[in-house]
This record gives structure tokens, C-alpha cells and sequence, in this order.
């Protein structure tokens, strides 16, 4: 019950809004008055000594962010006045939005992660249909909102078909009526085309005995969906010549993360996991306890093909994962599959493959004790556990009773309370599926040009200080050194978004196969599975573009990208915004955010797994072996740093293995960041101060790095992002990070020894 204050004095009553403006007024009347006495003062100087010299602007370049209308302070060692305070409409709003995320009374040495972000933790609540909220998040939703008055647009006839493919799939989402009327139908059909379902189909299923696995993947292909329930099929480039292609075989895509499936029952995801399919095919109709007996045997199955795979930690030395195979090597070492055939019927119309055709094994030991899986595994068991996997695909586009359950789930695995509205999804759907359509749309209508050059110009700035470290490490040798030099120096920039997606008959060309019916909301979707792997798979025998456009053409997102096979550094227009670039704001308020964006994404160039691809983008080992000794020592401090992390709500240790990559680079890229914004001071001159935040602009660059990670995870979402993902939780990727930083433990005069400080720090880069 919510207590009420009777008759609340004047502050109690005003909202948090209005409280903040009181407050930012009353400093603005504060740095006024400051400002008049001083103008007064200054004006009856300059009639006593009219040879004194007028204050100029404190940099060079044309925004009026540094000009400050107010007087003269005495200036500082540096020559820059000392309490100049920024006092733009853009520096006001920043400073307001830094004040409402911060906590000053926690001692930054102690714990700069509290002090960056603790009001936000404290007073910001996850909304019911979120896993969690960030930095992130905030934009994302902007986003949202904006690509929502796009796609709803009505489009007519007269515009390009690719225009208004993404209009069509919205209706076909937002359809409740005819979904609800619909009910099972849209899978049942399909699935009664591809065979049926055991569990429903009785005694009746396979009466003939020609079930095999392999046909039904075939089938699965043909209607679109997934191939990959057994072995992963796909069309991948070949890592040592990354100019091609090549087939890729690789251990199965499960629908629970091996990290917990191979924990059986005594993980409470997998009996939340086994409840959810018993459930679900109840939904569809079968007897209970017929459906708790067979699939128990098809959950026992993919317990199995779990144990066989190999962990993500196994996984990050690609070298392993490169074991290179003709069609008669596979045929002969695996002789339960006829691979010609086989992968024949799974590639597209005309291709087809050739005798002497090298097929890449990701993890040969995977195939082998599949084959006596399979052997030892009835045909039922592994057919309900196949048309188990396309129902629970099927269940986000069926009527609410279906999704109802879904999300009692998702409750269990994630955290989430309820489901997003509707049209939420629908976007996200259509955003998801045809974003290349939705991208174009959206760079047209909100992407500031000025964004691009200006993040170029700090790409520039911190590359250079990459370089500049390279030089200074005295544990590389001059040979890796001037490799590391020449991959720095080639790496591709991707910034917003590629000119051809302004090009017409270039979206014409790519969307020309593609048709989306509004009153068939399932069969489009499974429509543009088979488009997306169709195009994917027909550029095997294509020698690779890496700057082809539709690999970046994904704008409307907020992250960034770098890949070791293109060895290019993407940031799409979604993260030019908010938070992370406002030309209008100080520099260090960038250089914290995009410019940490920035330099993260150049040192996964040169991580643990970055750095096992060259100049080109091909895997070959460049190092010296004195040389790889002495980083993988310094990697070996990071992952024991991190590992060391217990995350307080779970009481889950970090995986310090599975996280080094995000580590090493969040190390690498707020330590260059922060060395090219002290030399854009050196070359411009001190920045102002923001109105309310007596910090210098040294400091605010560090409360804008740690504020990047500002974040709030549900319990659930937090434990599932410890257990199997490849990035620390937020507070860790602050405290990790900045108490590795001695210019950090300078800037806020940490003494040697606090938290933030510690003796022993970790430096890769």
C-alpha cells in the first residue's frame, strides 16, 4: 500500500522533473549573478587599460560549445580558465542527464561504477517487458519509436516493392484477429506436409519405416526452417584464405544453451526447459503423460548431442576449429551420412558439389561420437525432438494461448514479466527480417551527416594512438611489431551506413525474389528463411567482397562491429546518438563514450581471438614465439582478474576465459581513448566545466566511459549472461577496466592500494 504524506511541504510536492530544472535553475542564476559581477568588473577594467587583450574562444574548431558568455576567471597552468562553465543548451541538458545517473557521495576510488551510476541503479526500475535497461537500452527505444512512424507508414502501389515490404509484414504481425482465429493451424499444416509429429500422429507415424533424419532435414530446408538441429549446415568464409567460400559443418544449435543442458536435471532451467515442451505439445493436442514419457527421450537426446559438443571455451582458438575435409575424407570417417547427397539437396537449385570440394569440419570429435548417437538413438525419439525444435519456433507467430505459455518460460529463463506490446514486436520483427529495407528508410530521414565525419576524424585520432602503443610495448618484437602495425593501418572504417543503400534499383535488385502476403503471417516468415539462405548460400562459389554494402547495411541498430575476417571496424548510425555522440557537447563527453566505442572495436583486432588473423584477414599465426609467450601471460592477468569477479545478486563467478576478448578490448579502448583526448586538448586547449559537476574535464571523461555502461539486469538475465556470454556484466567492464588505468587513479588522486587503484594491474595494451 503506498503511503501518503499529508499536507507535504513545497519541495515534497514538486515532481522529480520539476526538482531537477529548480536545481539546474538555481545554479544557472548562481553562475549569472558570478557572471555579472565579474562583467561589471571586467567592463570598469577595461576603461582604466583599454590595451588589455579580449578572451578568445577556448579551441579552434566552429562549434559554440566553449563559448561562454560569462567573465574571466584567472586562468590555470594549462592557460585555460579554470572555472569557464559550459553553458549551452546542449552542456545543460548533458549535465543533467549525467546528475540523474550519478551518486557524488560515493568516493569514486571506492567504487567508480556506484559513483557513475548509482542513482540510476537506485531509482531507474526494469519496465515488466525488459530483461533489463542501459545506456543501451535508452536509445534503442528511441529508435524503436522512430522505425515504428516508418515501417506503419502506408505505402502505395506506385512506391518500390522494397519500401513497402516491411509495411506488409507489420500488418501481417499486427493481425490478432486472424491469428487468434488461425490458432495452431499455421504450424499444423506445415507440419503435417513434412511428415507430422509423432507424438500427435499415434502409431500412424512411419508405418512404412523410411524415416531418416537426413530426409527430414531436407524437407525442413525446402519449407524453410532450420537445418541445423543435428549438424550445423552453412556457408561460411574459409579462414585461411578468407577471399573464399567454403561448406561449414559444425555440432548442433540447441535450443537450451550447452552450458546448462549438460547440468541434466539438476539445472532448473532444463526441467523449466522440459515443462515448457510438455506443455506446449499438450496445446497441440497430445495426452500428457504420453508427451512427459517421449519427450523425456528427445530432451535425453539433446542432453546428448551437448555432451559431445564442444564449450565456448574450447572455441575461441580458430586454428582448432579449421580441419579441412574432401566429400570421400567425409564419407569415408562418417559413413551415417551420404554427405554428397546430403549436402546436395541442402544448397540451392545449380550448385552442387565438387569432388575435390574442401569442406570445412569445425569440431571433428563432435562427429564422430555423433554417429553412435545416432546409431543407439530410435528414430522416434530423434523425430519428436525434430518436430519438437519447429513447433517451439512456430510459437511467437500463433494465437495467445500458445504465447501465453511461451512467456511463462521465458519468465523462467530471463526474468521478464510480460510481453512487449505488440506492435513493439511487430517492428522489431520487421526491423529484424528486412533491415536493410528499414535501414535505408531510416538513414534517409534521421542520420546527420556531420555524425560520420566527425567519428571518422576520432577513428583517425585513436588509431594513431594504437600505433603510438604499439611502439612503446617492450615485450613485441620489431617483426610482429610491423605486422601489427600494417593490420592496424588496413583495417577498414564502416561508419553509418553504406552510399548504395540510397540506391534504388540496387534495394530493387536485392529484394526482387522476396514477397510478403499480410494474410499469411507464418508462411512469409518461412518465405524470407529461404530467401535469406538462398542468398547466402549462392555466393559459395563467389569470390568474397569485403566491402561488399549488404554486409554493413544494417543501420538502424546501436552497436558496433569488428570482424577479423574483413578486418574492419563497424559503427552503424543507430550508436551515433544519445549518449554516445552529440557534436553540440564538450569533446571529452564523446572521446568517453564513442571514442571508448571506438577504440574497443580496434582492439579486437588484436584480443585473443582477433589476433589470430592477419593483415588480410586470413588465420596465420604472425607471431614470434617469444612475443605470443609474453601476451598470452598478459592475457592469462586479465581472465584471472575477471574470474576473480563475484557478481553479488547470483553469487556467479565471471568466466574470465569466455570474457578475455570484451576485456582486452574494453582495456585497450578507454586507455587509447583517453590518450586522444588529452592530445585534442594539448592541440585545442582545455575544455569548460558543466553547470553542477565540479569535475574537470579529465574526470568527465571517465564519468562518461563508466556512464556508457550504466545497466540494470533482471536476476534471471543476469545469471543467463554470466553462464553463456562472451561480455562481463556492466558494473565489471568499469571496475575491470579503470582500476587496470593509471591516468584514472591520477585523475581522481586515488591513493595506491583502494579499489580503484590496486597495485598489481593488467595491461595487454
Amino acid at each position: 500500500m503506498q503511503t501518503v504524506i499529508k499536507n507535504p511541504n513545497w519541495w515534497r510536492r514538486r515532481t522529480k522533473l520539476e526538482r531537477s530544472l529548480l536545481i539546474i535553475s538555481g545554479i544557472l542564476f548562481v553562475l549569472a549573478a558570478a557572471g555579472f559581477g565579474l562583467w561589471a568588473s571586467d567592463f570598469l577594467k577595461a576603461k582604466e587599460d583599454k590595451e588589455t587583450p579580449q578572451a578568445t574562444a577556448l579551441h579552434g574548431d566552429s562549434t559554440t560549445i566553449n563559448k561562454v558568455p560569462i567573465g574571466r576567471p584567472p586562468k590555470d597552468k594549462t592557460g585555460a580558465a579554470a572555472e569557464d562553465v559550459c553553458l549551452t543548451q546542449e552542456c545543460i541538458h548533458t549535465a543533467s542527464t549525467v546528475l540523474r545517473k550519478m551518486k557524488p557521495e560515493v568516493e569514486p576510488c571506492d567504487n567508480f561504477y556506484e559513483f557513475a551510476c548509482g542513482t540510476y541503479l537506485e531509482e531507474e526500475n526494469i519496465p515488466d517487458d525488459k530483461v533489463s535497461i542501459s545506456t543501451f537500452s535508452v536509445i534503442s527505444d528511441k529508435l524503436q519509436e522512430q522505425l515504428k512512424d516508418i515501417i506503419t507508414a502506408e505505402r502505395p502501389e506506385t512506391e518500390p516493392k522494397h519500401f513497402r515490404l516491411p509495411n506488409l509484414l507489420y500488418k501481417a504481425c499486427m493481425n490478432k484477429t486472424l491469428i487468434e482465429t488461425l490458432g495452431p493451424l499455421p504450424i499444423t499444416r506445415v507440419a503435417e506436409k513434412l511428415g507430422g509429429w509423432p507424438l500427435l500422429k499415434g502409431d500412424s507415424w512411419n508405418a512404412d519405416d523410411t524415416w531418416t533424419w537426413q530426409e527430414q532435414v531436407k524437407k525442413f530446408r525446402t519449407a524453410g526452417f532450420s537445418m541445423d538441429y543435428i549438424i550445423d549446415f552453412s556457408i561460411g568464409v574459409d579462414l585461411q584464405n578468407s577471399t573464399k567460400r567454403l561448406i561449414d559443418l559444425d555440432q548442433s544449435s540447441l535450443a537450451l544453451s550447452r552450458e546448462y543442458l549438460v547440468k541434466g536435471f539438476n539445472e532448473t532451467l532444463v526441467v523449466a526447459y522440459y515443462d515448457y515442451m510438455v506443455d506446449v505439445a499438450v496445446l497441440f493436442g497430445a495426452d500428457k503423460e504420453l508427451a512427459k514419457k517421449e519427450l523425456l527421450s528427445s530432451l535425453e537426446f539433446e542432453i546428448a548431442l551437448a555432451n559431445i559438443s564442444w564449450p565456448n571455451e574450447k572455441r575461441r582458438n580458430s586454428s582448432e576449429l579449421y580441419n579441412l575435409r574432401t566429400p570421400m575424407q567425409l564419407q569415408a570417417a562418417y559413413p551415417y551420412v551420404q554427405w554428397v547427397d546430403y549436402m546436395n539437396a541442402l544448397l540451392p537449385e545449380g550448385l552442387n558439389v565438387a569432388e575435390d570440394e574442401m569442406i570445412n569440419l569445425s569440431v571433428p570429435s563432435f562427429f564422430e561420437d555423433l554417429g553412435k548417437l545416432l546409431a543407439k538413438t530410435p528414430k522416434r525419439v530423434i523425430a519428436n525432438y525434430m518436430f519438437w525444435r519447429i513447433h517451439g519456433f512456430s510459437i511467437g507467430f500463433l494465437s495467445e494461448e500458445f504465447r501465453k505459455r511461451q512467456l511463462q518460460y521465458a519468465t523462467a529463463l530471463s526474468g521478464r514479466q510480460e510481453q512487449e506490446a505488440r506492435w513493439k514486436e511487430c517492428v522489431d520483427i520487421a526491423t529484424g527480417s528486412l533491415g536493410i529495407s528499414v535501414g535505408s528508410l531510416y538513414v534517409r530521414k534521421h542520420f546527420h551527416q556531420d555524425s560520420k565525419a566527425n567519428a571518422l576524424e576520432m577513428v583517425t585520432d585513436i588509431r594513431d594512438v594504437f600505433n603510438d602503443i604499439l611502439d612503446e610495448v617492450n615485450w613485441m618484437d620489431d617483426k610482429t611489431k610491423k605486422e601489427a602495425k600494417q593490420k592496424l593501418h588496413s583495417m577498414a572504417t564502416h561508419i553509418g551506413y553504406p552510399d548504395e543503400m540510397l540506391d534504388n534499383e540496387k534495394l530493387a535488385q536485392y529484394y526482387a525474389k522476396l514477397d510478403i502476403d499480410p494474410d499469411k503471417y507464418f508462411e512469409s516468415f518461412l518465405g524470407m528463411n529461404i530467401f535469406g539462405t538462398d542468398y547466402s548460400f549462392n555466393k559459395l562459389r563467389l569470390p568474397v567482397n569485403k566491402t561488399d554494402w549488404v554486409r554493413h547495411a544494417r543501420p538502424a541498430i546501436v552497436n558496433a562491429f569488428y570482424s577479423s575476417l574483413e578486418n574492419s571496424i563497424q559503427f552503424p548510425a543507430g550508436i551515433l546518438q544519445g549518449h554516445f555522440f552529440n557534436a553540440q557537447r564538450p569533446k571529452y563527453m564523446n572521446f568517453g563514450a564513442i571514442g571508448y566505442v571506438i577504440g574497443h572495436e580496434i582492439t579486437h583486432g588484436f584480443d585473443d581471438q582477433g589476433r589470430q588473423f592477419d593483415v588480410k584477414g586470413n588465420l596465420r599465426d604472425w607471431w614470434q614465439p617469444d612475443t605470443q609467450k609474453a601476451y598470452l601471460s598478459k592475457a592469462k592477468c586479465i581472465i584471472e582478474q575477471y574470474g576473480n569477479y563475484t557478481e553479488r545478486a547470483t553469487g556467479l563467478n565471471l568466466n574470465g576465459i569466455n570474457t578475455q576478448g570484451e576485456n582486452i578490448a574494453d582495456n585497450g579502448g578507454v586507455k587509447e581513448s583517453y590518450i586522444a583526448y588529452h592530445r585534442w586538448v594539448e592541440k585545442h586547449g582545455q575544455e569548460p566545466k558543466l553547470p553542477g559537476l565540479d569535475y574537470s574535464p579529465q574526470q568527465m571523461f571517465w564519468i562518461s566511459a563508466g556512464q556508457t555502461w550504466c545497466a540494470k539486469y533482471r536476476k534471471e538475465s543476469l545469471k543467463m549472461r554470466i553462464t553463456t556470454g562472451v561480455h562481463s556484466p556492466s558494473e565489471f567492464r568499469v571496475l575491470g577496466s579503470f582500476s587496470n588505468m593509471k591516468d584514472f587513479a591520477k585523475d581522481f588522486q586515488c591513493p595506491e592500494g583502494s579499489p580503484m587503484n590496486p597495485v598489481h594491474k593488467c595491461e595487454v595494451w
